[in-house]
């Protein structure tokens, strides 16, 4: 062949290629990202960073959204509420981005709502826990596409009730929001299905001694401890538990976040016979998920946890919203987005359109030998609770 000839070859190779990949407009549809990229919740925020990083990737892959690309802006949070509303404004005002998510904090997530209601912004939570963010202190701006501490616990209690009847059971939350909430919303659900509450403490974040709080639980004789601690202090709270003698006598529940695929490695056999009530599970085993887990692992290495499946649930609820809208404008997303049904690895969601909650099957899921096994699930509408929102 010629070199004119291989030259002609090339050029007629690439133009297939080009002409293979859907052509993107050169604006940007922006996402900011406000997340924890360091200290105790970092893990979490890695998790939220990668579900986002493969969805965006596959949506543009696939045309980006209305011919438009998606563009992520990340800023580190560092889990604390003033930083993340600093951070936030910088991404409205400075980067001009059209929607935002990432807060993990509980409290993180709801002063950043207050910003986006002033922003004229939209915003979602695909991590945060607390009741609050979805009922009385709900916003129009603000949407949670992942379970609320209610949801989980309405799982977890169902669970309790068949498994140790009549538990008792004391609580040890960190001393925020999510804390406060996830602990207030399984306490109500303990006495619901006839099990008795014993006590409760809540910690600082980032705790270097849980033990201070030993001989209270230990005092009241609990069948069962109830954590909601998340990240690097669930580590140093369960191998504490351990090295007491406290984990023989005791069952451990506890929230979605509190023993992950992010840190159950460093937890190690403390973690095993741990319960929790879950939005997600890498051994969901439909075809759906098992694609979204490899196609999860060969990007990231690692398998997916609950916030790594919704926040990558998310960027489809929003690419589904701005293409029923027909627009970016934030009274158009916000009106797609309410009542929405989409389709996430876990199976389908439906952003409930009065607090903007989503509504999905729950599952129980206990940890065995290092693995997270699910033992038992709740539908969607026996999970969610009552709409309490009353602000729109």
């Amino acid at each position: 062949m010629t070199s004119t000839l291989r030259l002609l070859s090339a050029l007629l190779a690439g133009t297939a290629a080009i002409a293979a990949t859907p052509a993107l407009a050169a604006d940007p549809i922006k996402i900011g990202v406000v997340t924890p990229l360091s200290g105790t919740y970092a893990g979490i925020g890695q998790q939220v960073r990668w579900g986002l990083e493969l969805a965006a990737t596959e949506v543009n892959a696939a045309g980006g959204i209305m011919g438009r690309p998606v563009e992520l802006s990340f800023e580190d949070e560092e889990a604390n509420p003033s930083v993340a509303v600093q951070k936030a404004e910088k991404l409205f005002q400075v980067n001009k981005v059209d929607f935002l998510t990432g807060t993990v904090n509980s409290g993180s997530t709801l002063a950043v709502g207050q910003l986006a209601e002033r922003a004229g912004k939209l915003i979602a939570t695909t991590v945060s826990f607390a009741d609050s963010i979805t009922a009385d202190k709900c916003s129009p701006n603000v949407f949670r596409v992942n379970a609320r501490a209610g949801q989980q616990s309405a799982a977890l209690a169902s669970w309790l009730a068949k498994e140790k009847p009549q538990a008792k059971v004391f609580y040890l939350g960190p001393d925020y929001e999510m804390g406060r909430s996830t602990v207030a919303a399984f306490r109500s659900n303990v006495d619901r299905v006839g099990g008795s509450s014993l006590g409760e403490v809540f910690a600082p974040l980032d705790s270097k001694d849980y033990t201070q709080y030993f001989g209270q639980i230990r005092a009241t004789r609990p069948q069962v401890l109830y954590t909601s601690v998340a990240g690097t202090d669930t580590v140093r709270l369960f191998t504490q538990l351990q090295e007491f003698g406290l984990l023989g006598n005791i069952t451990v529940l506890g929230a979605s976040g509190t023993v992950t695929a992010q840190n159950i490695g460093a937890i190690g056999k403390a973690a095993d016979g741990f319960v929790t009530g879950v939005g997600y599970s890498a051994e969901i085993a439909t075809p759906e998920n098992k694609r979204f887990v490899e196609a999860f692992k060969a990007a990231a290495k690692t398998d997916p946890d609950l916030y790594g499946a919704d926040s990558y649930g998310l960027i489809f609820a929003y690419k589904a919203a701005v293409e029923k809208a027909g627009s970016t404008d934030t009274d158009k997303v916000r009106e797609a987005l309410r009542g929405l049904t989409w389709k996430t690895p876990q199976g389908e969601k439906t952003l409930r359109a009065g607090d903007h909650q989503a509504e999905q099957t729950m599952y129980v899921v206990r940890v065995a030998g290092g693995q997270f096994k699910i033992v038992s699930e709740i539908p969607g509408p026996d999970a969610i609770g009552a709409d309490t929102c009353t602000k729109f």
